[in-house]
């Protein structure tokens, strides 16, 4: 059974860091994506960044230069290195995985709550 469990969310200032950490277990995801997405009350589930099985990362605009996708395949993890915290950043933060040549996410993480107070 595919488990993706994230942790570091929490509450941070304005201009703060944290640093989202997701493993895998359950199956070996070296050749699939694997990043991070994220919802805030009211608004659809968003992409924020995703790094295939060759390195090559995709971030949302809102993020780029801010955020930083990283991955270890040999421990079936994925990172989100998020600096210069906004208040608009608040949100659930989930782990995901995506299949080779997939556009939607195979498997989800919980989610994990961001707080970025102003």
């Amino acid at each position: 059974q595919v488990q993706l469990v994230e942790s570091g969310g929490g509450l941070v200032q304005d201009g703060g860091s944290l640093r989202l950490s997701c493993a895998g277990s359950g199956s070996s995801f070296s050749i699939n994506s694997m990043g991070w997405y994220r919802q805030a009350p009211g608004r659809q589930r968003e992409l924020v960044a995703v790094m295939t099985s060759t390195g090559s990362s995709t971030y949302a605009e809102v993020v780029k230069g801010r955020f930083t996708v990283s991955r270890d395949k040999a421990k079936n993890s994925v990172y989100l290195q998020m600096n210069s915290l906004k208040p608009e950043d608040t949100a659930v933060y989930y782990c995901a995985v995506i299949g080779p040549f997939k556009t939607v996410p195979d498997y989800w993480g919980q989610g994990t709550q961001v707080t970025v107070s102003s």
